[in-house]
């Protein structure tokens, strides 16, 4: 029989219901197995190029023509469609691509797939001096420069068995808790946009505007500072920082309760944010997931409290929890948590008293009382000339810190602070050289993306982008 007979044979069967086969079949589930076989025959000899591939995520049509209830009839009892969403993407909060399988508009299976923003941070750390490595580990999670300067440096100092003078240390939570402001601002500004508020893009970003302001002001940088270095900070705050900060307090003070009125209270929001991205405590401890994201499912687990270093244990704040464990309690904790950063702030300014800012070993101390110029790009004319004015072997010593870098004792350690996003660790081993054997760090927003899926299947795609909103991962981080 030629293949157009056979074609014909078997469509007036399924129109008619009769069996088909030569002497009848045993049963109708015999004759679909049997239909289907040579249907898929048929079609092959028809045509070459109408085939059939199979792929792990299932059969591939290839179709150049016919009839398209014919070609989709072998696959119309799988409602279900596999997509990409990102790697570049206005919602993936960064160069983040998941791949997520859809029935309808449910997401039934979400993988998150990451190493598009892979810089190697860590093991370009072990290529450089211990100093040098500030310069790199602040550019991973680029909403959060100076929690990573932070962590690398308190880890390195305590390989040196050195403590930071005391001024250095309430500089460095200074710069810490404005860092943590700008951070959570992006989040509701990025996380608005994403869910279709420009209005929370505006006037988020308009307040971090605020905060790059300041941190420009005292460190010379807006953002990926280098500003904490192994032993202390690189200089004292400018002439005029108390009345710049309280001046900062003043606005972030008016403009936080606007975010009360536009978000918190706004039905549409709330709506929008409530019961999703759900992830109880015991999910949380599960995947290890840190930050506000364990603190809205219950755990008030917050490093500054739980295991403070710097001064933390010398400040009064509030650690907020909720337990409703979805993405508007994350919203209402980074809000809160806002607040209780410009507290800890105001705090600091009273404790603040005169000091060095950097330890006194000159055999650590790099470079040596340091002054950056008023572009924060490099050494100011006058410690150019000091430097250059003293003895030779001043000068000496200053170019051998700088070019070799300071031995560090042999050992290991692993130091965590609480940045925006939760647990941030350095895990440091020297072997007793000029510059690390090894960089490992922990970073929060590579161990809390795992929780996406836990957060996104059997919800909405629409709720997927809440759920990875309200986790806010920084791609800087995930990939380093």
């Amino acid at each position: 029989m030629s293949t157009d007979n056979l074609s014909e044979t078997r469509l007036s069967d399924v129109t008619t219901g009769t069996d088909t086969g030569p002497g009848g079949l045993a049963s109708e589930e015999q004759a679909g197995q049997e239909q289907a076989g040579q249907e898929q025959a048929g079609q092959e000899q028809a045509d070459s190029y109408a085939g059939v591939r199979e792929t792990t995520e299932g059969p591939v049509y290839t179709v150049t023509g016919g009839d398209w209830d014919d070609v989709l009839d072998d696959i119309s009892h799988d409602e279900r469609v596999v997509i990409n969403l990102g790697p570049q993407h206005p919602s993936t909060h960064g160069v983040l691509r998941l791949v997520v399988e859809l029935e309808g508009e449910t997401v039934t299976q979400a993988r998150s797939v990451i190493g598009y923003l892979h810089t190697g941070i860590e093991k370009n750390c072990e290529y450089r001096t211990w100093t040098q490595g500030v310069t790199f580990v602040t550019r991973m999670d680029y909403l959060a420069p100076l929690s990573n300067e932070a962590g690398y440096c308190l880890a390195v100092e305590k390989l040196l068995g050195v403590t930071a003078p005391r001024r250095a240390q309430l500089i460095r939570m200074l710069l810490l808790e404005l860092n943590r402001i700008s951070s959570h601002i992006v989040f509701l500004a990025t996380g608005g946009m994403e869910l279709g508020s420009t209005t929370a893009a505006a006037i988020g970003f308009r307040e971090r505007e605020e905060v790059l302001h300041l941190l420009e002001f005292i460190t010379g940088l807006r953002m990926n500072h280098a500003f904490i270095r192994p032993g202390g900070v690189a200089q004292d705050l400018p002439e005029g920082y108390e009345q710049r900060i309280r001046d900062f307090i003043k606005v972030m003070d008016e403009r936080l309760p606007l975010y009360d009125k536009l978000f918190t209270g706004q039905p549409i929001w709330r709506n929008r944010l409530k019961d999703v991205g759900y992830l109880p405590l015991d999910a949380c401890l599960a995947l290890g997931v840190t930050g506000p994201v364990l603190r809205s499912a219950g755990l008030a687990w917050d490093l500054r409290k739980v295991e403070p270093y710097l001064a933390y244990d010398e400040v009064d704040f509030d650690v907020p929890t909720a337990t409703e464990a979805d993405c508007f309690a994350r919203y209402l904790l980074r809000v809160e948590e806002m607040h209780q950063s410009l507290r800890i702030v105001r705090q600091l300014l009273d404790m603040l008293e005169p000091g060095p800012v950097m330890v006194e070993d000159a055999k650590i101390a790099w470079p040596a009382k340091l002054t950056i110029g008023p572009d924060g790009m490099g050494n100011s004319l006058e410690h150019v000339r000091k430097i250059m004015g003293q003895s030779m072997e001043s000068l000496i010593h200053h170019f051998k810190l700088v070019t070799e870098g300071f031995s560090v004792p042999p050992g290991q350690v692993y130091v965590p602070v609480e940045s925006p996003r939760g647990e941030l660790g350095y895990h440091l081993v020297s072997d007793g050289g000029t510059r690390p054997l090894r960089v490992h760090v922990r970073e929060p927003s590579f161990v809390n993306l795992q929780s996406m899926p836990a957060m996104a299947e059997g919800g909405l795609i629409a709720d997927l982008i809440a759920a990875v909103a309200s986790i806010d991962p920084v791609m800087g981080g995930v990939d380093r």
